[in-house]
């Protein structure tokens, strides 16, 4: 016997007024996927689809596709979302006709709107934005059969995001096989005036010149074998001694220098850290680490405890992966074709982006739980703004 669909009530649709802020951003997708429409009968254009995603994302009453037709009934969401009422059919098709990619302009505006976190003072000043980098793989069913991965009963996609450290909240994102190669992935989507943090798995020569290349630096560790001929061994502060610095070296990496991927010397830091063995039962967890990192820069000009407090500030990326996918990451999947899933990815960063937005703090489980419980009125307004004063007080 089937469960009774449940049916969405007006009073479990609380808090709409705040998605009115980015009725202004998401007005440039309005006509996106228009010229298709030739008999001029669509009724949801792109901006009023991504506001129903993120409706979908924030409040737990929405637990399919099938639910969002059901929402867009509601004379509340009508109102204050500005959407008609969307039929299971317009939602099925908006995955084919509208482009994901024009998501990507929406990202970027409301990046330079939030505010940032609380950072130590030596990072203020920097040449460029923080900009952690790495991919991680989010299991899908099977039958999304684009999604290479181990077999065809183990499917992944790869989601690799760009993350704004001194913001807390991811920036861009590509979606990929569970293949798809990390360093082709960044060296495809580089910008210039930012300083890309990345772990060993992006340490490759070529990569690193590619980012020089397009006017940004880098901050990267390397295996702590590397080889390369020494041009000068610097002085370390008492400063730097304090922070673990064992070495401060410029050199030409690369062991032949008839063939160098990097055209001009680095700057290589050696910290001292607790060495971690390799874990042999499950085979992962990468190379056995020594009793040192290796970092290999180009900012020769910062002081070296500077670039050794940037590294540990690459984790933050690793935080918010387990909040995506433990959180936003848990809701069904809308669509299995690769445009639906990249939308649903950008809407989650959207979801993410608003959060830090709402709170001027990182996204977090709390904060979300209690934004959750206040879209599904659970929680007044009342609850949610001395939730949010507390963050203030806490930042």
């Amino acid at each position: 016997m089937h469960r009774k669909r449940h049916e969405i009530e007006e009073q479990e649709l609380p808090g709409l007024k705040y998605f009115k802020a980015l009725s202004g951003l998401l007005e440039k997708l309005h006509e996106v996927g228009c010229q298709r429409d030739r008999a001029g009968n669509r009724l949801l254009p792109m901006d009023q689809y991504v506001s129903l995603l993120l409706l979908y994302m924030f409040n737990p009453i929405c637990t399919s596709l099938r639910s969002l037709p059901q929402a867009s009934e509601r004379k509340k969401v009508q109102k204050k979302l500005g959407v008609p009422r969307a039929s299971l059919g317009s939602l099925s098709e908006a995955t084919t006709v509208f482009d994901s990619q024009q998501m990507v302009q929406v990202i970027a505006e409301l990046g330079p709107q939030l505010q940032p976190l609380a950072v130590p003072d030596k990072l203020q000043d920097l040449p460029g934005i923080l900009t952690a980098v790495e991919g991680t793989l989010l299991k899908t069913l099977p039958r999304i059969t684009w999604a290479l991965w181990l077999d065809d009963r183990h499917k992944a996609v790869k989601n690799h995001i760009h993350f704004e450290i001194l913001k807390g909240v991811p920036v861009a994102a590509t979606l990929t096989d569970g293949n798809g190669n990390e360093k082709d992935v960044l060296e495809a989507h580089l910008q210039a005036g930012r300083i890309y943090v990345m772990d060993r798995g992006y340490a490759k020569y070529d990569l690193l010149q590619q980012i020089l290349d397009h006017d940004s630096s880098f901050v990267n560790r390397i295996r702590d074998n590397y080889v390369g001929e020494v041009i000068e061994e610097r002085p370390i502060s008492t400063e730097g001694q304090a922070t673990g610095i064992v070495r401060d070296r410029l050199l030409h990496l690369g062991s032949d220098p008839r063939c160098r991927d990097l055209a001009g010397p680095v700057r290589v830091i050696e910290v001292r850290c607790t060495p971690h063995p390799k874990r042999v039962p499950t085979g992962r967890g990468g190379p056995e680490q020594s009793e040192t990192l290796a970092i290999a820069t180009d900012l020769v000009d910062l002081e070296a405890d500077v670039i050794a407090l940037i590294f540990p500030h690459r984790w933050t990326i690793e935080i918010f992966f387990r909040f995506y996918k433990h959180i936003l990451g848990y809701r069904p999947l809308l669509s299995y074709k690769r445009n639906g899933i990249e939308l649903q990815t950008y809407a989650a960063i959207l979801a993410c982006m608003l959060i830090s937005r709402w709170t001027g703090r990182k996204p977090t489980r709390r904060t979300f739980e209690m934004l959750c419980w206040y879209f599904t009125g659970l929680a007044s307004e009342e609850e949610l703004l001395a939730h949010l004063q507390r963050l203030q007080k806490i930042g």
